[in-house]
């Protein structure tokens, strides 16, 4: 785990309590020192994961760290170039922007990684890293004015990247969350269809409900011979009393 690329991944976090000190020691030393430790920092960014692949030292707890550590660096150095008024009002778009972006594309790789599908880096999103990285580092050694050749030379410079940066981030934001959606909708749309095949399974493995057969002809004539056996008795009984009164009427007689 605590190989060299892993331990390049790790500094990255570690300066970041350094070079936030620029927000209270207000020198131009620590400008300069903390914005070297920031260019040294991204630098990195880009080390580990070459070494980690030319070392064949890939591993999970790098793949953990690597963007987390990157975000970090920039949600920090991002803070500290806003608190010390380095860039004005109007600059305060593309922090944003870029800081949406950052949450944005961490959640979607977030719930990409769950259905074990990757997001990866695009070209334009190497370009939005490079004047990222580089408007963050004249900006926050912007205010030690040891290279200022024309007074707010490094300030133009650091705000015109940033801005570059903020339209760079918002277009490479918009791919992933097309790319990230298309996918999304993919998968309903399998799912939909694997939902409405096991219904019509089920519908051609459920049993059949009974159908009522018409009583059988026998059973219809052996009501019939019982209702006409019934009628006959009843018949003959009133003969038989019929009978039996006629007799009594001729012994009165």
């Amino acid at each position: 785990m605590y190989n060299l690329p892993n331990l390049l991944t790790i500094s990255r976090i570690v300066v970041i309590p350094v070079i936030f000190l620029t927000i209270y020691i207000h020198s131009a030393w620590w400008y300069l020192i903390g914005g070297s430790l920031f260019i040294i920092a991204a630098i990195t960014d880009y080390l580990d994961g070459y070494l980690a692949r030319s070392r064949n030292e890939l591993s999970a707890f790098g793949r953990l760290l690597d963007p987390i550590a990157d975000k970090l660096l920039v949600v920090s150095a991002l803070m500290i170039i806003v608190a010390n008024g380095l860039v004005d009002n109007i600059s305060y778009i593309p922090v944003v922007v870029i800081l949406c972006r950052e949450i944005l594309v961490s959640g979607l790789r977030e719930f990409l990684s769950e259905v074990r599908v990757g997001l990866p880096v695009t070209r334009l999103a190497k370009w939005k890293t490079g004047f990222q990285m580089t408007a963050l580092s004249v900006l926050l050694m912007s205010p030690a004015k040891f290279f200022n050749v024309i007074e707010g030379f490094w300030v133009g410079l650091g705000t015109v990247c940033l801005w570059v940066a903020g339209v760079l981030t918002f277009i490479t934001g918009y791919q992933y969350f097309e790319k990230s959606l298309a996918y999304i909708k993919s998968v309903e749309k399998k799912k939909a269809r694997e939902t409405a095949a096991a219904k019509k399974s089920e519908a051609k493995t459920e049993p059949k409900p009974a159908v009522k057969k018409a009583a059988p002809a026998k059973a219809k004539s052996k009501t019939a011979a019982k209702s006409k056996k019934t009628a006959a008795k009843k018949t003959a009984f009133a003969q038989k009393s019929s009978a039996k009164g006629c007799r009594r009427q001729i012994r009165i007689r």
